[in-house]
């Protein structure tokens, strides 16, 4: 049976999103429903992948019987009320990251969605793509021997982006891309818990960070160095180093290739014709097809982005933003 996918917000990620999605048979998922709050937006973006229903409201989507699944695309600071929105109205939720604005609002989140029975996820796509379940194997395998030391950069111009620079948008460094270098610490240290995060950055003009350099220590000396820029490109690439060798990812957040000691690994990404507006988007199918797994075995959650994951991610943007000085309404 097909998963039936509605869709909030008809902006760049929602498109993506979406033609990713169509790279599924149809006999697995469908898209029935996009919501935006301008009805004309909504009903262009449904001509433009044959989506059968456009709404003008969030509300609409919500109240719609076909749906089972929403993709919520919107910007950070109404992750939470719009999420909380489809939950209550009895839909899974895949909401894109960071999850909410912190980690007073992700616990709200995740209780509720637990209270309610349904299946949520903090749309990490990252952890889905085959690449990491490389990297996990050649960590579990001891191919580079014991974890000490990871570094990850991750940086590209982004000062013109609103959603990523304004306050009252949910707007910051740390949130939009930071993310991403957190949670590859994460993964690679997975069952291990940073004793120490000491970071430094810098705000834009809206008071919001641009710029941010984390240290986190793990138990036994193993350390991540990470860094995070939206002012200009970075290397972009994450490097595990063991006591025997080092494994290197590039593109850690949307790979298709993994650098082991014994050589490149190379992955391929769903095929895709469609013109998309980020790098690699067409792996958001990967991301797609575990939500629809996870709903087929009665999950609530994902075991590749567990919530206490996602709990643990929202604590460590909150310290880093603490740190640097990024402080939302929302953290009062």
């Amino acid at each position: 049976m097909a998963l039936n996918w509605g869709i909030v917000s008809a902006g760049k990620i929602s498109h993506d999103f979406t033609c990713a999605v169509q790279t599924h048979p149809v006999e697995n998922h469908r898209i029935v429903a996009i919501a935006a709050r301008n009805l004309n937006d909504a009903e262009d973006f449904g001509k433009s992948h044959n989506i059968p229903k456009a709404y003008g409201s969030y509300e609409e989507l919500a109240r719609d019987k076909d749906v089972d699944v929403v993709y919520i695309g919107a910007i950070n600071s109404v992750h939470l009320s719009v999420s909380k929105l489809m939950l209550n109205h009895g839909k899974h939720v895949l909401c894109e990251k960071p999850l909410t604005m912190n980690k007073k609002e992700s616990a709200e989140l995740i209780a509720y969605a637990k209270a309610k029975g349904l299946f949520l996820m903090e749309a990490i796509w990252s952890r889905t793509f085959p690449v990491y379940n490389v990297l996990n194997e050649q960590i579990t395998s001891g191919a580079i021997g014991d974890v000490l030391q990871v570094n990850v950069e991750f940086g590209y111009p982004l000062t013109h982006i609103n959603r990523v620079n304004v306050k009252e948008l949910g707007g910051s460094a740390v949130l939009d891309i930071g993310v991403y270098v957190l949670q590859f610490s994460q993964y690679v240290y997975r069952g291990l818990k940073p004793e120490s995060v000491t970071a430094s950055g810098s705000l834009n003009k809206y008071g919001v960070d641009d710029v941010a350099s984390v240290i986190l220590m793990y138990p036994n000396g193993r350390t991540s160095v990470l860094s995070v820029n939206t002012r200009v490109e970075l290397s972009n690439t994450a490097t595990i180093y063991g006591s025997k060798g080092m494994i290197k990812v590039p593109l850690f957040w949307c790979p298709s290739s993994i650098v082991t000691p014994s050589g490149t690994v190379e992955c391929e990404l769903p095929a895709s014709t469609a013109k998309y507006n980020y790098l690699n988007s067409s792996g958001l199918a990967y991301e797609a097809e575990e939500v629809r797994q996870c709903i087929k075995q009665g999950l609530t959650e994902s075991p590749k982005i567990t919530h206490a994951e996602s709990l643990e991610l929202a604590q460590l943007m909150d310290t880093v933003r603490k740190a640097v000085g990024t402080i939302f309404p929302q953290d009062d």
